[in-house]
């Protein structure tokens, strides 16, 4: 394992990030569109116009599939990857470009999987034919294998192509064994020609994966100096009138190779000229960012292609809570899973936010109010690695917030073709948590407070002010009190002074997290629809809306919402709600996807019953209940290790069950709310407290 693997890590997923980024606003513009509408690129050709950059299938993708190692172990099948997916996409929306059966590669191997086609059939050409299965998708969501497995590329290239066959095949895998290969190659190699050859030795040799590719060096090696006469050549001999469907994979393997060839190690000029080409942008200079990246270094990046991002990462999945990821996160979870694959001791667990990758902010923004804050930069103080942000002229009537984002409203995107929806990370009854640090020359009158900012009600609640000593390190704490109709939107810590101004100084945060179980209401009095379910919910299937005060859901199929966060184990869920139509009526704890859950709720034929779902609802207890449509009945069940207690109340009746899971329980899960196929239930009101 190289000695400075998290850091180079991190270095390919920003580059990756700044790629997908850069290219995403010039998709599908060719090169010619590009110079006469825009000249020559330098930077990120449009800006978000004060918007929270929009999901991209090129990085939400890739956090969905490197599940898999968590779930099912460190090598998991073809099948296994399938079911991943199944698990944590929404069915036929979020994550992917749903582009019809037949049309969009990755839909019509999601429906293949759905229906029951495992992978890596769901994904052939003999299932699928070649054009659907030679799309781009192959190789644009395979740079995380490389990540996970540095200075091994027949891994990296193995792990790829068994990703890449749930949904590609034929030349479609040989991009994601190439672009592995490559991102685990650039742990020790620089040289682009070197590490391009090292791809080539992943795919064979008589594909045409490897043939546009070497036809790049060649012409590379024949006219080292004009890149514009190389995408010349590439668009005359493997342009896209040369290959069907929407977007093949072989003019953009082209793209790539030319942008890292003329780039000449440079990853600003690699990411620049791979945009100049067009096609398929945000693909393809993401692509050719995490291998620079990785090549280069955090110091091979400027500064100016960091700053716009703050290291955050929106996605699409069905799990909100992993849908407001920041860069740092993503990068923890791939080393220690690189670290596991290689058979080294884990580190310690770092806290949710820390700043220990150069220059790393972890999508922390400063705001004051009698204060001016002027500047916040990741450095190292008192021997621990820091964020410090600098403060001038605090009032002593005025406060200094320094805070992360814990929810997004859709509207706050500069798009959302890709349906993302989100869960808040923290929740009403969990303890915040963070360690600060207060310079020698600051006044000692300082007090700092954790707290939490509640977007629907527009109120902060926050812990009492506690007083910091110069020159010393504080631990802050705070638990959040229960709260009704809550969306918590930021997390961060008040800095306030009682001496009439402090003139300028700074504070230093080492780090921030929370824990601890959740402890609110919701009457969705104050909910508001979003994306295609509503405030705080994602969705799996059907149609999920606010009606006359409460939240409804019906549809074909098990029609699923989820809210809360995946990490949450032991807590107690009620819910009131009245069956409207159809037989089954359920809400949902431990979820950890579409395919794994448990669920209590009214069953056909007069019974209310418990059930584990494991890709489909088995029932485990049941007992007696006379349940009526269009009656009032409050469930609630109670998850606590590996045993479940339920209880159903209503028109003057009552019944409880208990069950044990003594296989593989389900320790931990979002909460879930559910109806049966042609059914439709409203929900009054859910209440979420500890076990």
């Amino acid at each position: 394992m190289p000695a400075d693997y998290d850091v180079r890590v991190y270095a390919g997923w920003l580059g990756k990030c700044i790629g997908v980024r850069f290219g995403a606003p010039l998709e599908s513009w060719t090169y010619e569109e590009i110079r006469n509408n825009l000249g020559e690129l330098e930077w990120y050709a449009y800006g978000e116009q004060g918007k929270v950059f929009k999901p991209d299938d090129d990085t939400a993708t890739p956090m969905v599939y490197i599940r898999a190692l968590e779930d099912y172990g460190l090598h998991p099948t073809a099948e296994q990857l399938g079911d991943t997916l199944l698990n944590y996409l929404g069915d036929q929306h979020g994550t992917f470009w749903w582009g019809g059966y037949g049309v969009s590669t990755e839909h019509t191997a999601y429906v293949n999987l759905a229906s029951g086609i495992p992978a890596p059939r769901s994904g052939s050409i003999d299932l699928n034919g070649i054009i659907v299965a030679e799309q781009i998708g192959g190789q644009i969501f395979s740079d995380i294998w490389g990540l996970i497995t540095p200075n091994n590329p027949a891994l990296a290239a193995d792990m790829a192509e068994r990703a890449s066959s749930v949904t590609h095949d034929g030349n479609g895998i040989y991009g994601g064994r190439f672009i592995a290969s490559l991102v685990s190659a650039a742990f020790s190699e620089r040289d682009p020609l070197k590490l391009i050859e090292t791809g080539l030795e992943q795919i064979p040799s008589d594909s045409e994966y490897a043939r546009v590719v070497r036809a790049m060096i060649d012409f590379h090696r024949s006219c080292p100096d004009d890149w514009r006469a190389a995408y010349g050549y590439l668009k005359e001999n493997f342009g896209y009138d040369r290959y069907p469907g929407v977007v093949h994979i072989i003019p953009n393997a082209g793209v790539v190779a030319l942008g890292l060839l003329y780039g000449a190690g440079d990853f600003s000029r690699a990411i620049r000229i791979t945009n100049m080409c067009g096609w398929d942008t945000d693909c393809n200079v993401g692509n050719v960012g995490a291998i620079m990246g990785v090549a280069v270094g955090v110091e091979g990046i400027d500064t100016r292609w960091r700053e716009p991002i703050n290291d955050l990462l929106i996605a699409a999945s069905v799990i909100g809570t992993r849908n407001i990821l920041t860069i740092p996160q993503c990068v923890d979870l791939f080393c220690r899973l690189g670290r596991q694959l290689a058979g080294e001791s884990e580190i310690e667990a770092r806290p949710r936010y820390h700043f220990r990758y150069p220059g790393s902010v972890n999508n922390f923004h400063v705001e004051g109010e009698r204060a001016i804050p002027t500047h916040r930069h990741q450095t190292e103080i008192a021997g621990e690695p820091a964020l410090q942000v600098s403060i001038r002229k605090l009032n002593k009537k005025g406060e200094a917030r320094i805070y992360t984002r814990t929810y997004y409203r859709p509207s706050e995107l500069s798009g959302n073709s890709y349906a993302a929806m989100f869960t808040p990370l923290v929740a009403p009854g969990q303890t915040l948590r963070a360690r600060v640090y207060l310079p020698e020359d600051a006044p000692d009158s300082a007090r700092a407070a954790l707290y939490v900012y509640d977007d629907n009600a527009g109120e902060y609640h926050q812990a009492e002010g506690q007083p910091l000593t110069p020159g010393q390190w504080h631990e802050l704490t705070y638990q959040i009190p229960p709260l009704t109709d809550a969306i918590l939107s930021q997390a961060g810590i008040l800095l306030r002074v009682l001496d009439p101004l402090w003139q300028a100084g700074s504070i230093g945060l080492a780090w921030l997290d929370w824990d601890g179980q959740p402890n609110y209401r919701t009457t969705f009095a104050k909910d508001r629809p979003e994306t295609t379910a509503i405030s705080g919910w994602t969705r799996l299937r059907g149609y999920w809306r606010l009606e006359n005060g409460a939240y409804h859901g019906s549809g074909n199929g098990d029609c699923e919402t989820y809210s809360g966060d995946i990490r949450w184990g032991d807590y107690r869920l009620s819910a009131e709600l009245i069956p409207i139509l159809g037989d089954h009526h359920r809400v949902n704890v431990r979820v950890q996807g579409a395919l794994r859950s448990y669920a209590f709720g009214l069953a056909p034929d007069g019974k209310v019953a418990l059930y584990r779902k494991d890709r489909v609802y088995a029932e485990v207890a049941s007992a007696p209940f006379a349940w009526r449509h269009g009656v009032t009945y409050r469930l609630t069940v109670e998850a606590r290790g590996d045993e479940l207690a339920a209880t159903v109340e209503g028109a003057g009746e009552r019944a409880e069950l208990r069950w044990r899971d003594a296989g593989s329980p389900y320790l931990t899960g979002q909460i879930g709310l559910s109806t049966g196929h042609g059914g439709h239930t409203r929900y009054l009101n859910v209440e979420v407290s500890p076990a």
